[in-house]
């Protein structure tokens, strides 16, 4: 109940809306939305706008050091989002984010995954980290369905504490699935792509 009022609250704060999503939503399995991330609120948007019983069983892949900075963060982490909290600054084998989202995903449950690794701020994306590209080898059940969140950084900018309401958007694109051979190199730059194909066209000049 909480979580279902949390996302209709962030949907109406934000306009948020989802589109092209019929692609990414249909059938049962496991599946990762992998976005552009500009705010700390993009998950979160990303989560609401899916429908409740795909939205039960999709967990966010989230920054330990930043989720458990306090009381209600830690408690909207584990009881309302069921976050896969990561480690982003001492990576160990140990700590391996991959070996952390895996499991979920073996499981049917589906994972929200910021591949460039931060926030950034502008038009063009930054290139991928190379977690997707294991998870696409260790995972072919899972589809990959890339995301563009539009206008969340202006909600919530960088470094501000109180968000500004404004009109959102979600957009999903088709399911991607690693090809035979593909390297990962090549898997990433496709992967970016079909994300930044869901934005708006990039400034002159802007890769």
């Amino acid at each position: 109940m909480i979580a279902g009022l949390i996302a209709a609250g962030l949907r109406v704060f934000t306009g948020a809306r989802a589109q092209g999503a019929a692609a990414a939503w249909e059938g049962d399995g496991p599946r990762v939305f992998f976005a552009n991330h500009t705010s700390n609120l993009d998950f979160v948007a990303l989560w609401a706008v899916l429908p409740p019983a795909l939205r039960r069983r999709t967990r966010p892949v989230a920054a330990r050091d930043y989720w458990l900075g306090g009381p209600v963060r830690r408690w909207l982490a584990g009881s309302v989002f069921r976050a896969v909290l990561i480690e982003r600054k001492q990576v160990t084998r140990a700590n391996n984010p991959v070996e952390q989202m895996v499991p979920v995903l073996e499981r049917g449950e589906c994972l929200i995954l910021f591949p460039e690794g931060g926030r950034f701020e502008g038009g063009a994306l930054a290139p991928f980290k190379s977690g997707l590209f294991h998870i696409a080898q260790r995972c072919p059940a899972a589809r990959l369905v890339p995301v563009y969140i539009e206008n969340l950084n202006r909600v919530l900018p960088k470094g501000e504490v109180l968000a500004v309401p404004i009109l959102c958007s979600v957009t999903f694109g088709d399911p991607l699935r690693l090809a035979e051979g593909e390297t990962k190199d090549v898997f990433l730059a496709r992967a970016r792509v079909a994300v930044q194909g869901l934005g708006p066209e990039p400034e002159a000049g802007k890769d």
